[in-house]
């Protein structure tokens, strides 16, 4: 998996956002994040362009779709910031695109606020989302997050084998299967059910999920982030993912999967001898915070 440095801090005149326009870092410093900016509304796109070159990156501006897949295709980019309506091809088209090509960490930049707009964001790759209007304090953070996540994921997280009952997760082949029939995950349900599944039959909090799936702060107030995610989930391996019994909601805690119900395999028949695996022993409940699920039952998100 590659590894993303830390960005080196390059000092940058306080000039017009609107004239920055047609500023682009010509020089390219092979130690330094390259952030491929797409946003129509050329005020944003400037704000956005100075705001990241404060914090170091090398940044690139596109104005639409088209623009932002050709320099995608010539250059190399640690990060895409990439807004939703535009005209033409919209930036769910480009999230698309994007995803034939790349793992790049992609953020949705969007007035939208409709849940399902936000779910088919992250069902297209998307890693995460921000509404606007949004503050630019609060973009520095998710970058922040987002390329400590990448830069801290190492290749031992990914080499091992995950089965429980009927569903089983191979790291190296990056690949899901439930009673033997792959499953198409993004990257990001791809973690969560990773993390899930390390810690099988224990409850993980959602500040403790917003922390190791996604990078962010147990601060964070986007706690609905992992009720999507695990919504997501829910409806690719569970039978009826409104009585969800593999993915569960711990009430006042958060979410765990169960190995004892991965057993019985699809439409509760059980599964087969050789995917039966003994429940590993749970020696104690991990640490949790109280604010991390607010869920009075096993479908609140739903």
């Amino acid at each position: 998996m590659p590894q993303y440095p830390t960005p080196r801090r390059k000092p940058i005149d306080d000039a017009d956002p609107v004239a920055a326009d047609s500023v682009h870092d010509s020089i390219h410093d092979d130690d330094s994040v390259r952030v491929l900016v797409v946003d129509d509304e050329k005020v944003i796109r400037n704000l956005l362009q100075l705001s990241l070159q404060r914090m170091g990156y090398q940044v690139v501006t596109a104005t639409d779709g088209p623009e932002a897949l050709s320099l995608f295709e010539a250059q190399h980019f640690d990060l895409v910031l990439l807004d939703i309506l535009m005209p033409g091809m919209d930036g769910f088209h480009v999230c698309r695109a994007i995803r034939k090509l790349s793992d790049v960490p992609i953020v949705m930049l969007t007035a939208l606020n409709r849940p399902d707009d936000i779910v088919l964001g992250l069902e297209l790759g998307a890693d995460t989302y921000i509404t606007k209007p949004f503050t630019f304090k609060e973009v520095e953070a998710r970058i922040r997050a987002i390329l400590r996540r990448a830069a801290g994921r190492t290749e031992s997280e990914f080499v091992q084998v995950l089965e429980h009952g009927d569903v089983k997760l191979d790291s190296d082949l990056r690949a899901v299967t439930v009673a033997g029939s792959l499953v198409e995950l993004t990257r990001t349900e791809y973690r969560l059910l990773h993390n899930l599944m390390t810690n099988a039959d224990r409850p993980l909090s959602k500040d403790r999920l917003l922390e190791t799936v996604w990078g962010y702060e147990a601060t964070d107030t986007n706690s609905n982030i992992v009720e999507l995610a695990i919504r997501r989930l829910r409806k690719k391996l569970e039978d009826d993912p409104s009585n969800p019994r593999r993915l569960v909601t711990v009430r006042g805690v958060g979410y765990k999967f169960c190995p004892r119900y991965a057993g019985h395999g699809r439409n509760g028949q059980p599964a087969p001898a050789e995917a039966q695996h003994r429940r590993p022993p749970v020696d104690h409940w991990l640490p949790v915070d109280s604010n991390g699920s607010n869920g009075a039952n096993g479908d609140e998100d739903e």
